[in-house]
């Protein structure tokens, strides 16, 4: 059973920082990409940032851009965010997002439970 657990949300003041975890877990083929979204209530996901197996190439929002890091541990299928200068619209629930192939050989779309990062003005 492949899954993605999120940690390292929390509360923090603005201009604060936070890391964000993900590690992947079961019997993973491979991993195309591996991403961040965040949803507030009444609005849809929105892609956060995201980083490419390959080449290790990444693309960030850009209301995000400048103050968030994406990066991975390929070796142990994790998935990081470090989120600098923060503003209470950041403020959202923040899921681990993958693409990667199972025990099955197929390729699906694998997401997180969540973590909530609440900033405060």
């Amino acid at each position: 059973q492949v899954q993605l657990v999120e940690s390292g949300g929390g509360l923090v003041q603005a201009g604060g920082s936070l890391r964000l975890s993900c590690a992947a877990s079961g019997t993973i083929f491979g991993i195309s990409w591996m991403s961040w979204y965040r949803q507030t209530p009444g609005k849809q996901r929105e892609l956060v940032a995201t980083i490419y197996t390959s080449d290790g190439s990444t693309n960030y929002a850009d209301s995000v851009k400048g103050r968030f890091t994406i990066s991975r541990d390929n070796a142990q299928n994790t998935v990081d965010l470090q989120m600098s200068g923060l503003k209470p619209e950041d403020t959202a629930v923040y899921y681990c997002n993958a693409y990667m192939k199972s025990f099955t050989q197929r390729w699906h779309e694998y997401w997180g439970q969540g973590t909530q990062v609440t900033v405060s003005p």
